[in-house]
């Protein structure tokens, strides 16, 4: 019996290069904060072209391992919880913009979370969280009639409660999951009344909070999160 063919694909020149590159970042040669060599050292020390590295450190920028500035070297990032998610950015917008059903699980993995989180804030919550999440709620209320600003202040809010809980995995979930919904939110003015719904139930989430009451806050998060799904629509 014969075997199948197992074709080797030749590999671009900048894959190589990037996984050079990236090998330097993860072994700890190059530090967060530390500039990458100059395109001239990579290309004596590679053996190869300008294009070629110019591709690898974009794609190590995209990933959230290096910044680029103009008419400056490019220096490693700190790798964080909030940069890991950022890398998957495009490839979840462009998952929801194809299936209705991403986006619908997407909803629902988000009030699962939420429900947990608002437990834990409310246990964690101090005096100074409160305040903070106060002042947002009063930004959000100067914000009525201005749907991006309203959407803004919201986002601000169920983020900060994100915070409470003391754990970055938290916050870059959160902050994640917002801004893959944000782009199917419909505006809220068209909604006529709906955001001052939003208001009140973000107050009584506060108010749950405050008292330290988790599952009274995991309730309120409930109810907020299962009524204000419909306003995402794609």
């Amino acid at each position: 019996m014969s075997q199948p063919i197992e074709p080797i694909v030749r590999r671009k020149l900048s894959d190589q290069v990037f996984d050079r590159l990236e090998r330097l970042i993860t072994s700890g040669e190059l530090k967060p904060g530390d500039e990458m060599p100059s395109e001239r050292v990579l290309m004596e020390r590679f053996g190869v072209g300008r294009p070629a590295i110019r591709e690898a450190m974009q794609s190590l920028a995209s990933m959230g391992l290096v910044v680029i500035s103009h008419g400056e070297r490019a220096k490693v990032l700190e790798l964080t919880a909030r940069s890991l998610f950022r890398q998957v950015d495009l490839t979840a917008k462009i998952m929801l913009s194809q299936s209705a059903d991403s986006l619908e699980h997407l909803k629902s993995a988000r009030i699962f979370f939420e429900r947990g989180m608002a437990r834990e804030a409310a246990v964690k919550a101090s005096a100074g969280d409160i305040e903070d999440l106060q002042l947002i709620l009063e930004e959000q209320h100067d914000s009525l009639g201005h749907a991006d600003e309203f959407i803004s202040a919201d986002m601000r809010f169920h983020t900060r409660i994100a915070q409470i809980t003391g754990n970055p995995l938290y916050v870059a979930v959160s902050e994640a999951m917002l801004a893959w919904l944000k782009q199917y939110h419909t505006e809220m003015l068209i909604w006529t009344g709906k955001e001052k719904y939003t208001l009140v139930e973000h107050k009584e989430i506060l108010n749950c909070l405050a008292a330290h009451d988790a599952e009274g806050a995991e309730a309120s998060v409930l109810r907020h999160l299962e009524r204000s799904r419909a306003l995402y629509s794609k």
